[in-house]
């Protein structure tokens, strides 16, 4: 069954960076659309604006969409998932986090999306197969903000060994771990 995979970048950041291009060749290799929007960002970056590109670039979430997030990119899949009206196939969540950083810069324009509560029951009803992954050494995210999404989610915590934020800053230009878990869950 043809999937569509949408992959949301993070704060301060593009379609074209990390691994979301890599990622789209790869699953339309397999015969799956990829979609990966550019979110206005710092400014206007806020949860009405990305919703207005998300709901543009995507139209309508159904069973077969399929959404990875990368960054602020995973907690924008929790506030998708919280208006879903329906489960999706699949959410997969990289270097995820809700609350404050320290860190004033993203913290900012970070707050629209990881300040307020989330509810985790309808999350975790409209996300479909939902996986987490966290770099043990991320200087960015402290590796318990992703423990906990997991934990909300009851999802397992996969820990990348010196993965960094799972960016090209840690050497990540390429994910097949995250290829290979959306191939078995959800690409078949």
């Amino acid at each position: 069954m043809p999937r569509t995979v949408v992959i949301i970048h993070g704060s301060f950041g593009n379609a074209r960076e990390n691994w979301f291009s890599w990622l789209a060749a790869e699953v339309r290799r397999l015969g799956h659309t990829a979609v990966v929007p550019e979110f206005p960002t710092p400014e206007r970056q806020n949860l009405l604006e990305w919703l207005k590109v998300f709901d543009t670039a995507v139209h309508s979430l159904s069973l077969d969409t399929v959404l990875v997030g990368h960054s602020l990119g995973a907690a924008f899949i929790l506030r998708i998932l919280e208006r879903a009206d329906h489960p999706i196939a699949g959410s997969f969540l990289v270097s995820g986090f809700l609350g404050e950083l320290g860190l004033p810069d993203f913290d900012k324009v970070n707050a629209d999306f990881v300040t307020k509560p989330v509810n985790w029951a309808r999350v975790k009803r409209n996300g479909g197969h939902i996986k987490v992954y966290n770099g043990d050494n991320d200087p960015y995210v402290p590796i318990d903000r992703g423990r906990e999404i997991a934990l909300r989610l009851g999802s397992d915590l996969t820990i990348i060994k010196g993965g960094g934020h799972i960016n090209t800053e840690a050497g990540f230009t390429t994910f097949p771990l995250l290829l290979e878990d959306l191939r078995q869950s959800c690409l078949t």
